[in-house]
């Protein structure tokens, strides 16, 4: 683990963002709320907050960051994709841009158990469904780090 005790603690931003890609019908059932599980985007929400919070309990070499905010948006981009971008603040001595990465990929995979069912083909396979573009977008510290200018994919 890198020592980073020399470090200030400076207010730190890290934006993530990711897409899934779903059948059509499945994102329909989503946004008329037919998922069997429940409001997906409530569900993959907290899973991405919980996540965020448990970061360097996943990643071994990754510090405990105090997180002081956490916000997850979704949007449906056409017919088949919803994307993902999760936003994490802290006043750290570290980047927290593994959390906002953590945050975007538990909220998608979230997504993804939700609407399996929906998912699969005659062969239990899921040939239409996957996950793409999982990336930081943003990266602030300091007095920079106030509000992240917004970049949701497809905007």
């Amino acid at each position: 683990m890198v020592d980073v005790g020399d470090k200030e603690d400076v207010v730190r931003v890290a934006v993530a963002e990711g897409v899934i890609r779903l059948r059509p019908s499945t994102v329909k059932a989503i946004l008329e709320g037919k998922i069997e599980k429940g409001d997906v985007f409530t569900v993959a929400k907290v899973a991405a907050i919980a996540a965020v919070k448990k970061t360097s309990e996943l990643l071994p070499l990754c510090h405990n960051v105090p997180i002081t905010h956490v916000d997850v948006e979704f949007r449906v981009l056409d017919d088949s994709r919803v994307a993902v971008r999760t936003t994490v603040k802290a006043v750290a001595k570290t980047g927290v841009e593994m959390e906002a990465l953590v945050g975007t990929s538990v909220a998608l995979l979230t997504i993804w158990d939700m609407v399996k069912k929906y998912e699969k083909d005659g062969a239990g396979q899921y040939p239409e469904t996957r996950v793409e573009f999982v990336r930081v977008v943003e990266k602030v510290k300091g007095a920079a780090a106030g509000s992240p200018e917004p970049r949701i994919l497809g905007r």
